[in-house]
């Protein structure tokens, strides 16, 4: 298909180029991963200069649209900002190991606590944050050590942490990252037109000098996940926190963000590395782990200017988050006996989790997921090992998706896997070769 096919072209400026691309992601023509047509090979059949086409894809990359690399030219981004009305599910007929589900049987029951919310609306000029709530959500979170002085009520932990960011960041501004990341954190920085600078985690989460050579770049915001890291399963200890904590403190203006996406349903229970006092901190901790995920709400505490920010451009916005949904939340949080539900909800994930490393430990085979809902398994190369786990009736996800640096690798989310299935997906993974983290007799 030759360019003018594909982009379906109304004009030869950069901004039409920009346009026509854009068209051709929404109706499917190009997807996500693919290769753009070279500069000169667009300049030359649509007779325009390349500083055009240059200037054209250059646009596409500050909105996160594409992405540059190197000699291997210019491609549309994994997830662009952008709906195509494609969502990515397993095969027909495959175990879900891939979607990072919790299990809806660990979920608490809603029917009471739907039964129970007002009969009437909130009104324009009810208070952002449900005054129940707020206490409510301050004593959780104290009860793990954080300053709750300061806090709102956002739509998700990612619009959480967008909004954060946006509260201290401007394009351009590069952003230190967990890696391997949670990809919707990578597809947000490129929609926002900051960057990503990696770090490398452990089980214990990013490593401190890793940090420090990532701040030396230019870094100027964090976001870490401070337990069930996704995808790794890193989960901090008091050590690593103080480790951070130094390098944190040779940086004082930096922004520290932490997705707290599971609280402790995922295991581990230290939160809370900006240092108290700083000038930019927030914790941001979503409800969709621990109560359901179509409960799209976070609570957001931190320093009183970003709190204060980010309820300013939320009210320029949506305004607040659903008072129906701020009431259901209070509710569910109320419910006698959530704590044990969550607690056992905890303990089952762990032996899920537990049940899984184990069976490929003795298959010799290496895997990380200290704490989270999935698995990590390194590999020599992430196809064979899907495709063997294909074969074998599961579907998992290529763990292309969630690296920058890192070495390949799959991620097997276990939140729903019966300890007595682990057995059978960890012989599909070895069935697929020596993974890379295999021991050697």
């Amino acid at each position: 298909m030759n360019v003018t096919e594909l982009f379906y072209m109304t004009g030869r400026r950069a901004v039409d180029i920009a346009a026509a691309v854009e068209g051709a992601v929404s109706d499917g023509r190009l997807r996500p991963g693919e290769h753009l047509p070279t500069v000169r090979r667009v300049a030359s059949e649509l007779e325009v200069s390349p500083a055009t086409v240059a200037a054209a894809y250059r646009e596409l990359g500050r909105r996160g649209l594409a992405v540059g690399s190197g000699r291997s030219g210019t491609s549309i981004a994994p997830r662009p900002p952008l709906h195509a009305g494609v969502t990515a599910r397993p095969r027909p007929g495959l175990r879900d190991l891939a979607q990072g589900q919790p299990d809806p049987q660990l979920l608490p029951d809603w029917s009471r606590a739907l039964a129970a919310l007002p009969r009437q609306s909130a009104l324009y000029g009810s208070p952002m944050v449900d005054a129940d709530l707020a206490d409510l959500a301050r004593e959780r979170l104290r009860a793990d050590g954080l300053d709750a002085s300061h806090l709102t009520v956002v739509g998700g932990a990612v619009d959480g942490i967008e909004r954060v960011l946006e509260a201290h960041l401007r394009p351009g501004d590069s952003v230190a990252v967990e890696d391997p990341v949670y990809p919707p954190i990578l597809d947000l920085l490129r929609a926002m037109s900051l960057r990503a600078q990696a770090v490398r985690v452990d089980a214990r989460g990013m490593l401190a000098d890793d940090l420090e050579r990532a701040l030396h770049r230019g870094a100027r915001a964090v976001v870490m996940t401070p337990r069930s890291q996704n995808p790794f399963g890193s989960a901090l200890d008091d050590l690593r926190r103080t480790e951070l904590r130094r390098v944190l403190a040779r940086h004082p203006d930096l922004l520290v963000v932490e997705d707290d996406h599971a609280e402790a349903v995922g295991g581990g229970a230290v939160v809370g590395v900006a240092i108290p006092g700083s000038p930019a901190w927030a914790v941001v901790r979503s409800v969709s782990k621990t109560l359901g995920p179509d409960l799209r709400l976070a609570i957001v505490c931190g320093d009183q200017g970003t709190v204060a920010r980010v309820e300013g451009r939320l009210a320029v916005g949506p305004g607040w988050v659903s008072h129906l949904l701020q009431r259901l939340v209070l509710s569910l949080w109320s419910r006698p006996g959530l704590d044990l539900l969550l607690a056992h909800a905890a303990d089952t994930y762990r032996q899920r989790r537990e049940g899984l490393i184990d069976a490929l430990e003795r298959r010799g085979i290496a895997a990380q997921g200290a704490t989270g809902y999935n698995v990590w398994v390194p590999v020599e190369a992430e196809a064979p090992v899907l495709d063997s786990l294909a074969d074998a009736g599961y579907a998992a996800l290529p763990g292309e998706r969630f690296r920058i640096a890192t070495g390949p690798g799959v991620r097997i989310t276990c939140a729903g896997l019966d300890p007595s299935e682990a057995g059978a997906v960890a012989d599909a993974v070895a069935a697929a070769g020596r993974p890379a983290g295999a021991r050697l007799a």
